[in-house]
């Protein structure tokens, strides 16, 4: 009688904990097919012609042209693809590692020095954390329209060089990974507070630049609105902007649509290897404080 029970409860307790996980694993199983079947389209779809295109023939082994919808792309208008990605790579990767310079810097203020209304202006961070960048367009345009920036790179390139979550992460970076007590040797060996940052701080901080880094790239890589309301001279587009301009000569013109699609599927390159190459710090950067 009690080995019977004991079965029956073991029972009992399997089928939740099977039932759990069979719920977990279709959850999961059902997110991976929702991130990978777009990449799948897009990476068929890039090797199609327009005829396979335009009759939803993106699956058949037929009409294979990838490597003229390559040429294509980069013959489009006399090459403006190539301009548009260069575009983007510099706003993006100078952009980005400007501005982790200057939010881990901020961060690390924030977190090591005292000073007047401290706290308040922190305060003041998280709250820009929370307003959209659609919002502040019109005001960057405004002020970039009064110094005689509009249509340049600057009124690209300087709005993204300062941002207030990177300045969050860049407080917390430094609460976990710069000891004061490893400040206050530098200082007593006779270090200055410029040298302390740059040759021990900034070290430490590594992985959390790496970090910040990656976010600032993809933010700025994908970045729309901000060059929609700046720019009207399409050499200076980015490759977001510039491909929703084909996509939208595509309705008129069908021979850009192909080239839109094989211009999607170099536009996530970058973001891919980037991830890539620097995938150890982000990691550790994002246990950052888990750990004391």
């Amino acid at each position: 009688m009690s080995a019977t029970s004991t079965t029956t409860r073991t029972a009992t307790t399997l089928r939740p904990r099977l039932l759990g996980r069979s719920v977990v694993n279709l959850v999961v199983g059902v997110s991976v097919l929702y991130t990978l079947l777009p990449v799948l389209w897009l990476v068929l779809a890039a090797s199609k012609d327009r005829d396979a295109l335009s009759g939803s023939d993106v699956l058949s082994l037929n009409h294979f042209s990838f490597v003229q919808n390559l040429k294509d792309l980069f013959a489009m208008d006399g090459g403006l693809y190539g301009r548009w990605y260069g575009n983007s790579l510099l706003y993006a990767v100078l952009g980005a590692a400007l501005g982790a310079l200057v939010s881990i810097a901020c961060g690390y203020a924030f977190d090591k020095y005292r000073f007047a209304h401290k706290e308040k202006l922190f305060g003041l961070v998280l709250a820009a954390v929370m307003v959209p960048q659609t919002v502040l367009a019109l005001p960057l345009y405004l002020m970039a329209s009064g110094t005689g920036l509009v249509n340049t790179f600057w009124s690209v390139f300087i709005p993204v060089l300062f941002n207030p979550f990177g300045v969050y992460l860049g407080r917390i970076f430094s609460q976990g990974y710069v000891p004061d007590e490893v400040l206050e040797a530098a200082r007593v060996d006779g270090a200055g507070e410029l040298t302390t940052y740059f040759r021990v701080a900034l070290r430490m901080l590594g992985p959390g630049l790496v970090t910040v880094f990656l976010f600032q790239l993809t933010a700025i890589w994908n970045n729309f609105f901000l060059p929609m309301v700046m720019l009207s001279d399409q050499d200076l587009y980015p490759v977001s902007l510039g491909l929703y301009t084909w996509n939208s000569s595509a309705t008129v013109s069908p021979e850009y649509y192909p080239v839109v699609i094989m211009g999607s599927l170099l536009a996530v390159l970058p973001l891919i290897l980037a991830f890539a190459l620097l995938q150890r710090f982000w990691k550790s950067g994002l246990t950052a404080g888990s750990v004391k």
